[in-house]
């Protein structure tokens, strides 16, 4: 029987009535202050992901054995950014609307914002967790507010000091560093040391969490296919124990995985080891 040509994320087949977390893609990266090309990332994971296992010998689980349904990429204008951000909220209400975990992938970082601005109005105590190599929180990028390097720091301007945590931090302005030790946001450089004490206490006090992973906290070494690289970053093991930390302890009611430029590595590794991290949080995520 000839079916229609739907591609999804390898083992997301679930219907969406039976689906427990929703992926979605937010192909955008109008505002990417280096090399452009992650709007195409979300489309590579999914190709790409066949070459995948649906099993996890980290976890010893199997995508085939949760339930979560591939809603595709969006279509989003690429010359304004508060319109795009404006179609990703929008999507976001509709998944939450219906009892489910939205799950996006990017596209780049300023993603996080359409997602975050919806998920605070029904988690208003919402608290943040960032892997990345950059701060994100310049307040403007030549001027604009709405950018990738500000995005984190518009996040702030919803949710408030003590709501934010960032780990592998390693490139910003001296500003950025120096905000972020005032009290504004719990600042981790270089690595994730403190994550484990966190995760313990955020657990203990069950507080809604949206958890955003910026692929380029892992080293250039290992996944060069992103629009700004910064060595010094993470290996995928250390990545792949800290997310999983996370998704398995926390109330995650939201998330996403942004900023891989497929084209940026032609070797394809990097979009390999990105479908490789959206499998291993699934799984993490996925109460059996």
């Amino acid at each position: 029987m000839i079916r229609p040509n739907i591609e999804t994320f390898i083992g997301c087949d679930a219907s969406f009535d039976s689906a427990t977390i929703v992926l979605f893609g937010a192909p955008f990266d109008s505002t990417t202050s280096y090399r452009p090309g992650a709007r195409f990332g979300s489309t590579a994971m999914r190709h790409e992901s066949y070459g995948l296992e649906t099993y996890s010998p980290y976890l010893d689980r199997d995508l085939e054995d949760i339930c979560v349904y591939d809603s595709g990429d969006m279509e989003l204008p690429m010359g304004s950014a508060e319109m795009a951000l404006d179609a990703i909220s929008k999507r976001t209400a509709e998944i939450l609307a219906a009892g489910k975990i939205p799950f996006m992938l990017g596209g780049e970082h300023l993603v996080t914002l359409g997602a975050v601005r919806e998920i605070v109005k029904k988690y208003p105590d919402l608290h943040i967790i960032q892997f990345d190599a950059h701060a994100d929180l310049r307040d403007d990028y030549l001027g604009v507010q709405l950018s990738h390097a500000c995005v984190m720091r518009r996040c702030h301007d919803i949710l408030g000091d003590g709501r934010m945590y960032q780990f592998g931090i390693r490139s910003g302005e001296r500003t950025e560093f120096q905000w972020a030790r005032s009290g504004h946001t719990d600042m981790h450089p270089f690595s994730f040391d403190g994550l484990s004490e966190l995760t313990s206490r955020l657990e203990t006090e069950y507080v809604p969490v949206y958890f955003t992973i910026d692929l380029d906290v892992l080293d250039p070494s290992i996944f060069p296919g992103t629009g700004t690289p910064e060595a010094g970053g993470v290996t995928f093991g250390q990545l792949r124990e800290a997310l999983t930390l996370v998704a398995q302890h926390l109330n995650i009611v939201g998330c996403d995985v942004c900023e891989l430029a497929p084209m940026l590595d032609l070797s394809g590794t990097s979009t390999a080891v990105s479908c490789k991290v959206v499998r291993e949080l699934l799984l993490a995520m996925s109460k059996y």
